[in-house]
């Protein structure tokens, strides 16, 4: 009994020694926790909250703070104390004036500060300024009309929110959606014209216009819900949850814009690519469309971080030493990009370029992010990374003027003077027939004697600069002296070794017998070559 007696004894005095809160304006904590507390309808005592606004009489001290409360409750913006500083000299890092300042939204509602006015805080002269529009736009003046010329019935209570909050809320809905159609059409024909005027737009660039203003409209639309929700007066309760909704939606919306809009944007660069000589720039199309919708997604996500109530300064630290770590555990990647960088800016080749690069030959297919593919003239794939590649000597078969074609054409030992003539004059004129030949600088001459033929040197230069081309010409001339030599009577050598057979008894010599008229030599050269250029220009 005297336990008991001595433990009720001693809870009240415990209660009888707790002291209510008092107003208490020593850091930026404790000021808004005595505007909030003293509002509360347990513990309503305006003259005590208005203690935190300084310069006004004690009744528009009292106005001041209650608009404060419900233009925060408007925008369900919930204060949590854990974020707001305690420390009574805290100092505004983003000002850069250095000023004893601290905002309590700084992203929905920059407007509404503390400051520091001698040993405490108090609401800023800046929000007492601009307190009155704040409030008009939140709740503009026709809601209390509106709410006067409700019926008594309108004000009854269907899950603690009344009648007429319902049908207002139906209404703006209504509106929102009809503005969003009309804005969809709006915005479609207003990007469609600013994109004709520009450039000649493609069928899928227009398919991407369509998906750009059907996001947009919406934004518009979630913009004017931003703008009067808080006016139709629901708890900070509902309210927080609504705008942390229409926030979400619109930070999302936002996202897919920005993503269109690179996809727009990148899309008419490559057409702009394409009327460019160069294909190099072609391959920056992809490398650019991937590092947009990385850094919009990151963006995005951030943004959305934030709206979760995840500290700005946490998420930096942690992105800070996440990129620190994923730079140590992907040094290869960071020097390939590097590597990709300096082939876009130095331009060694282009796509479709022949290039020799160490111990890899072949045609240059794609410039990646991380690599370059290369195919060999066997079609093998060769994936160099880039950070390698930029470090190599290339050569590169593509960026010369002309591609140099030498090569030998061994004749019979038996060939008459006058054949090995008329064999290097048809040769010239073949050469200088094919349109994609250099005719002014080109050598077809008899230079020599090989150990089994008669050697006629031919070197000339070819205009087109791809591998491809050249293989064609190369085909269409060859084919050509073949028919000019078989036309001629000639033959091509090939090694072997004459037996002397002529002193042994009743043998006779193997002679050729070559005609060396003239006239017919003529004839034969002009019609191979006439026939030459008829089939390269069919071909052509």
């Amino acid at each position: 009994m005297k336990n008991i007696l001595f433990l009720l004894l001693f809870v009240s005095n415990l209660a009888m020694g707790q002291k209510a809160p008092e107003v208490d304006l020593s850091n930026p904590r404790a000021t808004v926790y005595t505007h909030i507390y003293f509002l509360q309808t347990s513990s309503y005592q305006p003259k005590k909250a208005a203690k935190t606004i300084k310069g006004l009489d004690e009744k528009q001290a009292i106005e001041a703070v209650i608009k404060i409360k419900r233009i925060l409750d408007g925008k369900g913006l919930k204060i949590d104390f854990n974020r707001i500083s305690n420390d009574s000299m805290y100092t505004d890092s983003i000002s850069f004036l250095k000023q004893h300042k601290f905002v309590l939204f700084p992203e929905r509602m920059p407007l509404i500060s503390l400051e520091k006015s001698g040993k405490s805080w108090y609401y800023s002269s800046e929000t007492i300024e601009n307190l009155d529009v704040l409030h008009a736009e939140i709740f503009p003046w026709y809601i209390e009309k509106i709410q006067n010329i409700v019926p008594g019935a309108g004000h009854k209570k269907i899950l603690s929110i009344e009648v007429w909050q319902y049908i207002a809320l139906i209404l703006l809905v209504v509106i929102a959606f009809v503005l969003f159609l009309i804005v969809k059409q709006l915005a479609f024909l207003f990007l469609r014209r600013i994109l004709y005027k520009y450039t000649k737009s493609s069928s899928e660039v227009n398919d991407t216009i369509k998906k750009l203003a059907h996001p947009l409209s919406l934004l518009v639309a979630i913009a004017l819900l931003d703008k009067v929700l808080p006016s139709l007066q629901f708890g900070l309760e509902i309210n927080t949850w609504i705008f942390l909704g229409i926030n979400i939606a619109s930070t999302v919306f936002w996202i897919y814009v920005f993503l269109k809009l690179a996809q727009v944007l990148i899309s008419l660069y490559h057409e702009y690519t394409q009327k460019t000589e160069g294909k190099l720039d072609d391959q920056l199309t992809p490398i650019l469309k991937n590092f947009a919708t990385v850094l919009i997604f990151i963006i995005g996500t951030f943004k959305l971080l934030l709206l979760f109530g995840v500290d700005a300064a946490t998420i930096l630290a942690g992105a800070s030493i996440g990129g620190l770590a994923l730079a140590f555990a992907s040094q290869d990647t960071v020097k390939n990009l590097i590597g990709t960088v300096m082939i876009f800016i130095d331009k060694p080749f282009h796509i479709g370029d022949w290039i020799s690069a160490g111990e890899v030959v072949g045609t240059v297919e794609e410039v990646g992010f991380r690599s370059t593919r290369i195919r060999a003239a066997d079609t093998s794939i060769f994936q160099i990374p880039n950070s390698s590649l930029s470090e190599l000597v290339i050569n590169n078969s593509g960026l010369r003027l002309y591609r140099r074609y030498n090569t030998q054409l061994g004749l019979r030992y038996d060939t008459p003077p006058e054949l090995i003539e008329a064999f290097v004059k048809g040769v010239r004129e073949i050469i200088i027939a094919h349109p994609d030949t250099k005719s002014d600088s080109f050598n077809v001459e008899f230079t020599g004697f090989g150990d089994s033929a008669l050697l006629i040197m031919m070197n000339m230069y070819l205009k087109d600069l791809a591998w491809s081309s050249e293989q064609k010409s190369r085909h269409q001339i060859h084919i050509t002296i073949v028919k000019l030599a078989k036309e001629l009577g000639v033959d091509f050598a090939f090694p072997s070794t004459t037996v002397m057979i002529e002193q042994f008894p009743e043998k006779k010599s193997l002679e050729l017998h070559y005609n060396n008229d003239e006239k017919r030599i003529d004839d034969v050269i002009n019609k191979i070559v006439s026939d030459f250029k008829t089939i390269v220009k069919e071909e052509k």
